[in-house]
């Protein structure tokens, strides 16, 4: 684990570390090596000394109402690194490094008091690899992609047995399809070169699937790999509809998607990429920008909810805030969040937050308020929380309205839960008030 050292040591499975120290093999493509932070970006944020809140409850700065926070339960179900997070409906799915993926209801806790439970839970599905992220298409259909380069998908059942289990997922596919395969086999044009003397069908990843993304619409699923390609699935049949060779010089860690057709992709080579989708165009993707100033890896994207705002998290400690510009550049640089003391591993959007997990074992809340900004983009950001607790590295996040919060009168602001996995194993549940402004 190198630079990463807890007060409390917490063991990793055998995959677990086998996965970190392939991580660790090429620099650029490690997302746990904390590099220096990017000085080029000005700050969106007061300094780090602003933000040195307590332990358990944390308020932002400004007159009125402060936002709060409150560590809720801790989910001991996996036995080991938490990988991956998804809401869907009232569940909460969760992937880990053996391969085992988990689900239960996401608002089953109540937010007081604090309390911790080991829950004895069996996984509703099984593989031999690590599931390094997922995404769900309505109540039928879950996506998980694996580190031995393969996508899976399962039939959601989601009915409780008389023994009160979920009874286990049935596996529906293995992407890319025996059909898909065979049919590009024996084709011309079929195989592309992978490494040097070596090809293979250019339907396969051949190496980690590290992100998964589904168009609004879910007929779309794209996944990206450290085989430095993305590719474009129809979920209808499983096909496999384009594969985006050399798409960047290192492995892509992260892919997300607009509303209007735009895919962004993050890489070990620092850079984001911006592609659009060309619908009917014999190429269907084609490259519009590349978005340079991270000085490391890039870990992590996420956008906010009208498209207009990207987010990208790296190994030099700063989440760079990009909005469109409407030029060729698509995206111009706003500024950084700092805060972080190492490498930011996920990000994740709730209405008008963004959610920061860190190798610094801390969650970050961001708030995006329109005006009163020195940015140039009528935007200003400021750090409302900063959640404590976990013994290693946030790995993943995800976050929702709290549907059990009951306003009143004398108490106008709104309430989330937020949910981080660790690679300790632990997914800590957290709700989170923030006034109305």
């Amino acid at each position: 684990m190198g630079p990463f050292h807890s007060d409390k040591p917490q063991q990793l499975s055998d995959q677990s570390q086998s996965e970190l120290r392939s991580d660790s093999s090429l620099n650029s493509r490690s997302s746990l090596s904390s590099q220096s932070s990017l000085r080029s970006v000005p700050s969106l944020t007061p300094p780090l000394e602003h933000y040195l809140y307590p332990h358990t409850t944390t308020t932002a700065q400004g007159g009125g109402a402060s936002a709060h926070h409150h560590y809720v339960a801790t989910i001991k179900s996996h036995s080991s690194s938490v990988f991956s997070l998804s809401l869907a409906g009232k569940n909460l799915y969760s992937g880990d490094s053996d391969g085992e993926i988990h689900v239960r209801d996401a608002h089953s806790h109540s937010p007081s008091p604090p309390s911790s439970h080991n829950n004895n839970h069996h996984p509703v599905a099984e593989c031999r690899s690590a599931v390094k992220s997922m995404a769900i298409s309505g109540e039928n259909l879950l996506f998980t992609a694996h580190h031995n380069h393969e996508i899976r998908v399962w039939k959601i059942d989601n009915s409780s047995a008389p023994n009160g289990r979920r009874p286990p997922y049935k596996l529906i596919k293995t992407l890319p399809t025996m059909t898909d395969l065979c049919l590009r086999l024996f084709s011309s044009g079929g195989h592309v070169n992978v490494r040097r003397h070596k090809k293979s069908t250019w339907v396969r990843h051949v190496d980690a699937v590290s992100a998964l993304a589904l168009t609004a619409d879910a007929t779309l699923l794209y996944s990206a790999s450290w085989d430095r390609t993305f590719k474009v699935w129809r979920t209808s049949d499983f096909k496999c509809l384009e594969s985006v060779q050399n798409a960047h010089d290192d492995a892509i860690n992260a892919v997300v998607l607009s509303g209007d057709g735009f895919a962004y992709t993050g890489s070990g080579d620092k850079r984001i990429r911006v592609w659009k989708n060309n619908g009917g165009d014999k190429k269907k993707h084609s490259l519009v920008a590349t978005l340079e100033k991270h000085r490391s890896a890039v870990n992590a994207l996420a956008l906010s909810a009208d498209g207009a705002v990207l987010y990208s998290g790296a190994c030099d400690r700063s989440i760079i805030v990009w909005e469109r510009d409407g030029g060729a550049a698509h995206m111009a640089v706003v500024g950084a969040l700092r805060g972080h003391t190492k490498a930011i591993l996920c990000l994740a959007v709730v209405s008008d937050l963004l959610c920061s997990g860190s190798a610094d074992r801390t969650v970050r809340i961001w708030r995006r308020e329109s005006g009163n900004s020195n940015s140039g983009s009528g935007n200003s950001y400021s750090c409302l929380s900063v959640f404590e607790g976990h013994n290693n590295p946030v790995k993943c996040l995800t976050a929702c309205l709290d549907i059990n919060y009951v306003k009143s009168s004398d108490n106008s602001g709104t309430s989330y839960m937020v949910y981080s996995g660790c690679l300790d194993s632990e997914i800590k549940i957290w709700n989170l008030w923030v006034p109305i402004t």
